[in-house]
């Protein structure tokens, strides 16, 4: 079977399938470039206020297609390790970017770059038995897909090395603790707890979130002084738009501060 990327609405929900349970759902590069347009055409659509990212069966991702890159670099060396990292930067820096809140639904393994695909979204739901795992030093290779500058910047420094360099799995309830892991669910209903998540989130205003994720995107970045003015310019421009209006509370009368 040949791996690929299923699109599917749900509601105002976009769900995203990385469809290849044989391999354990390992990337390719047409599936990640597949997943890029549809972010594409979701970012676009109004109706669309919510993306979830999935794996298909019992697991998340594999990551990289090792071994579909150790055949091809026999027939064109470096072309295919340099084709698939540029489809894996472009869909990691596409989810960085997308302006509506994106999901990750883990069951089973999310290992290395499948890891880092699920850093890259917004927020993550994870089955009990959900298993993390930055392997790719086991297989002598260096890290991908962002997975280094994402843990390096959520987590202690040593705690990052940890992951990276002895790619031990880790469980859901621990990436809970550290922050990294929004909610764990029972086996087999991460994806219908990220639909509920992201029918939650289609509650709120667009451009709030919107807004909101481009100024946590860019904080780490910014002087507090630089930050505070990107603060004041979303919030202006919230304030006048007219579904932040529709979202201001009630007048109440002065209060205290």
């Amino acid at each position: 079977m040949t791996a690929e990327l299923r699109t599917e609405r749900r509601d105002s929900t976009l769900v995203l399938t990385f469809s290849d349970p044989a391999s354990r759902n390992a990337l390719v590069p047409q599936a990640l470039t597949a997943a890029v347009e549809a972010l594409n055409v979701a970012e676009a659509d109004a109706t669309v206020r919510a993306v979830v990212l999935v794996g298909e069966g019992a697991h998340f991702s594999a990551g990289s297609d090792l071994q579909r890159l150790a055949n091809d670099a026999e027939i064109l060396p470096g072309d295919a390790a340099a084709h698939q990292l540029h489809a894996l930067r472009s869909f990691v820096e596409a989810l960085r970017a997308h302006p509506k809140p994106v999901i990750a639904a883990v069951e089973g393994a999310a290992t290395a770059a499948g890891f880092s695909l699920a850093l890259a979204c917004d927020l993550i739901v994870a089955a009990e038995d959900a298993r993390f795992t930055m392997s790719q030093g086991q297989a002598g290779l260096s890290p991908d897909g962002g997975g280094s500058w994402m843990l390096a910047h959520a987590l202690p420094r040593a705690l990052a090395l940890q992951l990276l360099w002895l790619g031990e799995p880790v469980s859901a309830r621990e990436l809970q603790a550290w922050g990294l892991v929004n909610r764990v669910t029972d086996s087999g209903q991460a994806l219908a707890e990220a639909m509920r998540l992201a029918r939650q989130l289609a509650s709120c205003a667009p451009n709030v979130l919107a807004a909101t994720k481009e100024l946590v995107n860019q904080a780490r970045g910014l002087a507090l002084n630089e930050h505070l003015n990107a603060e004041g310019l979303h919030f202006a421009d919230t304030l006048s738009h007219i579904q932040g209006a529709e979202t201001l509370p009630k007048k109440r009368g002065p209060r205290l501060r």
